[in-house]
């Protein structure tokens, strides 16, 4: 009961043509240094072949405009539908891996699995990050810094999906010397 999770679309296979998507909300930041993360799939999903043969995947945030697509692709199989065509959502060819990202996502994160972990009821894919693909608007033109918190990102809590709230501090807030 560890709520709420990014609800985040993973894009797998070796092209465009032959790819699919999966939703998971399992799935997070392990290691700095080397970048790592990781997602969890049931070996019964139809993605899950997909990942295990390639040894890559791309993990794409999703938005509030994006989350009837983000529902619709996990409740549907990829054995019975083509997904990208289905929810109008854009594949684009991978830049360090041959699965292909999602146009619309704000950040797309290319990975390369380095370890799978049986667990039971799901397998752990762990994974390197060998790049990351950001919506360049979100990008502030004065600094340059990057405003994934004006992405509208989705998040996923016992069934039910919602958007991010207002921010209440800073990492290091509780601890900033007042002026």
């Amino acid at each position: 009961m560890i709520y709420p999770l990014p609800a985040v679309i993973v894009s797998c296979g070796s092209s465009v043509k032959d790819s699919n998507l999966i939703t998971v909300a399992w799935t997070g930041t392990i290691c700095t240094n080397p970048p790592m993360c990781y997602i969890s799939i049931r070996p019964e999903r139809h993605s899950y072949p997909i990942i295990r043969a390639q040894m890559q995947f791309t993990i794409n945030l999703t938005t509030e405009s994006m989350a009837r697509a983000t529902d619709w692709i996990g409740v549907r199989s990829g054995k019975d539908y083509n997904k990208w065509e289905e929810t109008g959502l854009t594949p684009v060819p991978g830049m360090a891996v041959n699965c292909p990202y999602i146009k619309e996502s704000p950040l797309s994160i290319e990975c390369k699995v380095k370890t799978i972990m049986p667990l039971g009821s799901h397998d752990m894919f762990v994974a390197e990050v060998v790049n990351v693909l950001a919506d360049e608007s979100l990008f502030d033109p004065g600094t340059d810094a990057f405003r994934l918190d004006k992405a509208g990102l989705l998040n996923y809590s016992h069934g039910q999906y919602f958007t991010q709230g207002e921010a209440i501090g800073r990492f290091g807030f509780s601890v900033k010397k007042k002026n």
